[in-house]
């Protein structure tokens, strides 16, 4: 599992995950791999939700691995390399490159428009990219018009939106790239 940032919306899905496996009798590996700090942040909401939970032996073993910025890290079968991107999160927030074989997915996670997007993107057959707003600029979030003001600089393949508010899920028609919907399936 990978983690661009520490916010709940991004992260507070993995105490769930962690209880789950215990109760459905998991016994594969879990890999929580994220920004530093990622798991004494994961074990400080597992202890707010489920008291005691973070030290209950689990039938499954449970590892957490920091990543590095621009240091490729193996996760699994994959290689990820982190971005740091502009998003306050009490601690640093990344786009996620990863390459597995033979194709690169880019996540950009919560920002605002970085240059760092630029370099994370080269030759990316997909990019996953927040557009919180159509064309209303907020600080540590990207919007629609911003991306389409820097497109020609992002040398990948594929653009699909992600991360969008009520404003920008009523402009959609007014887009011009792939946008994430419940159940939508992209081949690579």
């Amino acid at each position: 599992m990978l983690l661009s940032h520490l916010h709940g919306d991004h992260f507070g899905g993995v105490p769930f995950l962690v209880l789950d496996g215990q109760f459905s009798r998991r016994t594969q590996p879990l890999l929580v791999a994220g920004p530093p700090g990622v798991r004494a942040r994961v074990e400080a909401a597992m202890e707010i939700l489920f008291p005691g939970s973070s030290s209950v032996a689990r039938r499954f073993p449970t590892e957490f691995r920091e990543l590095e910025e621009r240091a490729p890290t193996p996760v699994g079968p994959a290689s990820v390399t982190a971005f740091p991107v502009e998003h306050a999160s009490g601690a640093p927030a990344y786009a996620l490159r990863v390459e597995y074989a033979g194709r690169t997915v880019v996540y950009s996670g919560d920002t605002e428009w970085t240059e760092t997007l630029v370099e994370a993107t080269r030759g990316a057959d997909l990019f996953v990219c927040e557009a919180y707003f159509f064309d209303r600029a907020i600080r540590y979030h990207l919007d629609y018009r911003t991306l389409q003001a820097n497109r020609a600089r992002l040398a990948c393949g594929r653009i699909v939106l992600t991360h969008m508010s009520g404003d920008m899920l009523r402009r959609v028609a007014e887009v011009d790239l792939d946008y994430a919907e419940d159940g939508r399936v992209i081949a690579l």
